[in-house]
């Protein structure tokens, strides 16, 4: 094992990689930019580095001779490694960003991975990134990542002691160039702990809460409608319900008492995820047929995650498709991950269904995704997820969509800039 270290620095990295001239000369590019630097060429020697003292900066190679980074990655997840991880290689881009899913998946922070070779900027740029290195933010503020030991035990609270919130993120019409709609999402704002995210505050999947749960987004969704209604915003709210709660005794007639009677409201969308739908698709078919009855409609969340056989989903009555976010990003550099996208536009299509591409967060892709004839989508490239009252203010001005020459529709301009 070999070091690099520099006097009185800002942050602490440590580098495994098993070719030792390449992890010095990466350690070196780290001292250069401030940040002091550990190089390890065996991963055991670097995870009991790990657990003696966290560094804010793991960097990674893929390929490390008898092991490899999926090995570590599941190691640090034992850990509970709180860092920030970049991944390296000089293995295709591909295959950098899978693992860097794989990492994701796992509950680890990681960082946009690093090809091989790369220059002391690169790295640096890399690192400097406000929104890969520090928590996970919403709306400009910090979520806590330090949950407690029984999430079920915090939301039962925050349910009791109104610290719950329901904030927005809207929805894109790809065609019109509009907000036509938003997913509603939960937050918590503790006293101590500030505010909570759902990786925080949700229990396990089939927990008894998630019926009050529900029952509060929906209240709190329908109130919140009134309000945008009330500023000529009239937008599609979509809620998430577990297809455990949709088909317990009495909820589809919580839902039908609790629909506005207003003749402009537009429906409610609720959003399942696909492993739910195929576990018991007969009764869900039942339930989302009598929702129609009350124009609420169904949405496939998460959609290529679970892959459901179309067999099965044929007779379901759903609205929308949405593409889970792991085939949504980089759809425009992966030719798979296109194929993949193009196939499900045609499949919702095919069912009289929209698509919905979820976690657009590249020009490059919103791009590629328009083009393929996704309906909607939402992701950061538009807006995070915000409170009411900021999501009111984000529909009630001019909506102009990201700086992107779409090129096939000479009959609109759109080469406008802005930010949604």
């Amino acid at each position: 094992m070999g070091a690099s270290q520099s006097q009185g620095p800002l942050r602490t990295a440590l580098v495994l990689d098993d070719e030792v001239q390449i992890g010095i000369v990466v350690c070196k590019m780290l001292t250069a930019i401030g940040i002091s630097a550990s190089h390890f060429a065996e991963p055991l020697e670097l995870l009991l580095a790990v657990k003696r003292s966290p560094p804010e900066i793991l960097i990674l190679d893929l390929q490390l001779g008898r092991a490899d980074a999926v090995d570590v990655i599941r190691k640090l997840e034992v850990l509970k490694f709180p860092g920030s991880i970049l991944l390296i290689s000089g293995r295709d881009q591909a295959l950098l960003a899978e693992i860097e899913r794989i990492g994701r998946s796992h509950g680890l922070r990681m960082l946009q991975p690093l090809a091989k070779p790369f220059r002391a900027a690169d790295l640096k740029a890399r690192l400097e990134k406000p929104s890969q290195l520090e928590p996970l933010r919403d709306n400009g503020k910090a979520v806590s990542e330090n949950p407690p030991a029984n999430n079920a035990v915090l939301l039962e609270e925050a349910l009791e002691n109104n610290w719950l919130q329901v904030w927005y993120q809207p929805k894109v019409d790809l065609v019109s160039e509009s907000v036509c709609g938003a997913e509603a999402l939960i937050r918590g704002l503790h006293p101590k702990l500030g505010l909570l995210g759902p990786a925080v505050l949700l229990p396990p999947a089939g927990a008894p809460l998630y019926k009050p749960l529900s029952i509060f987004v929906i209240r709190r969704a329908i109130q919140d409608w009134r309000l945008f209604a009330g500023q000529s915003r009239n937008v599609h709210l979509a809620v998430n319900v577990p297809a455990s709660v949709l088909s317990a005794p009495g909820f589809v007639g919580f839902i039908r008492n609790a629909l506005p009677a207003n003749p402009q409201f537009p429906g409610l969308i609720v959003e399942v995820t696909e492993d739910e739908v195929i576990r018991d698709i007969d009764w869900l078919h039942e339930v989302a047929t009598q929702l129609r009855l009350y124009n609420v409609s169904l949405s496939i969340d998460d959609f290529g995650s679970a892959y459901a056989s179309l067999s099965r989903l044929k007779d379901l009555p759903f609205r929308e498709l949405k593409l889970d976010r792991s085939f949504v990003t980089n759809c425009a550099a992966d030719p798979l991950k296109r194929g993949l996208c193009s196939t499900v536009v045609d499949l919702a299509h095919c069912f009289g269904a929209s698509a919905c591409a979820e976690g657009v967060e590249t020009l490059d892709d919103l791009r590629c995704l328009r083009e393929l004839g996704f309906n909607t989508a939402q992701g950061f490239i538009f807006a995070e997820p915000m409170p009411s009252p900021q999501f009111l203010d984000y529909v009630v001005r001019p909506f102009k969509m990201p700086a992107v020459d779409f090129g096939f529709n000479p009959t609109k301009n759109t080469s406008r800039s802005g930010k949604a």
